[in-house]
């Protein structure tokens, strides 16, 4: 069992792109921020630190185009800046929701996915691209308060709900921009 521990931040802008942001601070790959990128055409990019993060990633989920680039992160208690030679994104969040304690993966897989799906639209349980079972056990639920994201100094616009899916896995994130602090157990 491989686990993840960190934040994944998500918000579709009026341009129609939509970003994904898996912030992990404890992982069997290290500590590493990655970039899911759904353009409005529906092509979906992953930005990766490195080969090694971007071909673990890749196998899980689905892109059409994998890009290796330096990234600088700044992070806070409760925002996200990140910084690509293409791409800058900035991204705040308020008062978590906090869920107290872990729940055993039987009970993300059954009870939990039916809350997430009505409350959400998301699953907490599927199979990945490879084959793998990964559960996400969420612990904490916060609005995004700003979401800022340019592309080679234009603005993708507002933040506002995902419009359409990305569909880089079995799930997608919720509708609302949302940053949610969780574990990725990936069997």
């Amino acid at each position: 069992m491989e686990i993840f521990e960190g934040r994944i931040t998500s918000a579709g802008f009026d341009s129609g792109h939509r970003l994904v942001i898996g912030d992990w601070m404890k992982s069997p790959l290290g500590k590493f921020t990655n970039v899911m990128w759904a353009r409005p055409d529906g092509s979906r990019v992953l930005l990766s630190p490195s080969i090694e993060h971007a071909n673990y990633v890749s196998e899980l989920y689905n892109f059409e185009e994998v890009k290796i680039v330096e990234m600088r992160i700044k992070r806070s208690r409760k925002g996200l800046d990140i910084r690509t030679e293409e791409m800058s994104v900035r991204m705040t969040w308020g008062a978590s929701f906090a869920i107290p304690i872990w729940r055993p993966l039987w009970f993300i897989s059954t009870i939990e996915a039916i809350f997430a799906r009505l409350f959400f639209g998301t699953k907490t349980f599927g199979i990945t691209r490879n084959g793998r079972r990964e559960w996400y056990s969420v612990r904490s639920i916060s609005r995004l308060l700003t979401a800022e994201a340019e592309m080679g100094g234009e603005s993708l616009g507002n933040k506002g709900r995902f419009i359409s899916t990305a569909c880089f896995g079995f799930s997608e994130p919720p509708s609302i921009p949302t940053s949610i602090g969780l574990k990725t157990y990936i069997e």
